[in-house]
């Protein structure tokens, strides 16, 4: 949820001041977004977001030191709560699966449109999964010739193509169980069983599968 003044708290990370600064001058102009802080590269990121505690972070890929990925993977073992929107120049889509299985929120180019980039935070924000056209078409392409997971819709419970469809929606655990008036253990275990009856590693396998067997949008 946003702050006691009704605004969603951002920390950017980026090795270009440039690059911040432009940020911060369109983010600052929204009425319901406050930037709280910035960050040079992956380390110093990880410290402010562990201060601040901002709700979403703005965090590119490339950058020296600790790079965007490695600062995921930190952050998600610190049990840090903000959600991350990667934005950046680098288009290679084989940074974006890496990115996603680190646990990034969203992944969008910098040359989005910035009224773009403002609905993308509040969706991250809201516990959305968001991202960028290209990616996701390039994503589910590889996905289509690649396909992971052997199982079928029609090996699912009822619950689980529930918990399916929250997953591919980006909810954690807790907001799954929120969402469904379960325990976190009992969403844990149905998670355990989706990623086992279709074949699948992780939760991002299992977005991509519900998309493309039309289980989420």
């Amino acid at each position: 949820m946003a702050d006691d003044t009704g605004r969603v708290r951002i920390l950017l990370v980026d090795d270009h001041q440039v690059v911040r600064r432009g940020l911060r001058t369109f983010l600052e102009v929204q009425e319901d977004i406050e930037v709280v802080g910035e960050a040079s590269d992956g380390e110093e990121g990880i410290a402010r977001a562990e201060e601040l505690r901002p709700h979403v972070i703005l965090m590119d890929v490339k950058m020296p030191g600790t790079d965007g990925i490695e600062a995921l993977r930190r952050l998600r073992a610190l049990a840090n709560p903000a959600r991350v929107l990667i934005v950046t120049s680098f288009t290679e889509q084989r940074t974006a699966i890496p990115a996603l299985r680190a646990g990034a929120a969203g992944y969008v180019y910098k040359d989005i449109d910035p009224d773009a980039l403002a609905t993308a935070i509040r969706s991250v924000h809201a516990g959305h999964v968001v991202l960028q056209q290209e990616v996701a078409e390039a994503l589910l392409s590889q996905e289509e010739q690649n396909p992971p997971g052997t199982g079928r819709p029609g090996s699912l419970t009822d619950r689980e193509r529930e918990v399916l469809g929250l997953i591919a929606d980006g909810r954690s655990n807790r907001e799954i169980a929120r969402a469904l008036v379960l325990s976190e253990k009992t969403v844990k275990t149905h998670v355990s069983n989706i990623l086992m009856k279709l074949d699948l590693a992780d939760r991002t396998q299992a977005a991509l599968w519900a998309v493309r067997h039309g289980l989420a949008e």
